[in-house]
């Protein structure tokens, strides 16, 4: 069973959800990542740049506008970027897995974050990062 993947930068949910999808750490695949460090301590990514980091470690990924459609059915591997909102002013990424939603920051705002698996996505999702 795949352990959920915590976020180490205040913008880096991206990231652990690229990592989460790759079996390897959060630092190994920060660095899949073009300004990785830079970029994900307060600027965050956009889906071209997720789609890029998978690319480099050989996964094809598109991405598409979802309509904010809450309980539509995502394959395992889809990565969702949540709309901004007062839980998460700067929207937010997960990751479909087979043991439910990988949210890198499960706990935020609490600054000592943890990750882990909800049942359902809490947000509106915005963007589907889709495996091809």
């Amino acid at each position: 069973m795949m352990k959920a993947v915590m976020q180490e930068h205040f913008s880096g949910c991206a990231v652990a959800c690229v990592a989460f999808i790759l079996k390897t750490s959060y630092r190994k695949a920060l660095k899949s990542f073009e300004k990785g460090t830079e970029k994900a301590k307060f600027k965050g990514f956009y889906c071209n740049e997720i789609i890029q980091a998978l690319k480099k470690n050989s996964y094809q990924y598109s991405f598409k506008y979802v309509k904010r459609r809450k309980n539509h059915e995502y394959p395992i591997g889809t990565i969702i970027f949540l709309q901004k909102d007062s839980k998460y002013p700067a929207g937010h990424f997960v990751a479909n897995t087979s043991m439910g939603w990988m949210d890198p920051w499960i706990n935020f705002p609490n600054l000592s974050a943890r990750a882990g698996f909800r049942k359902r996505i809490k947000g509106i999702p915005v963007y589907a990062i889709l495996p091809e």
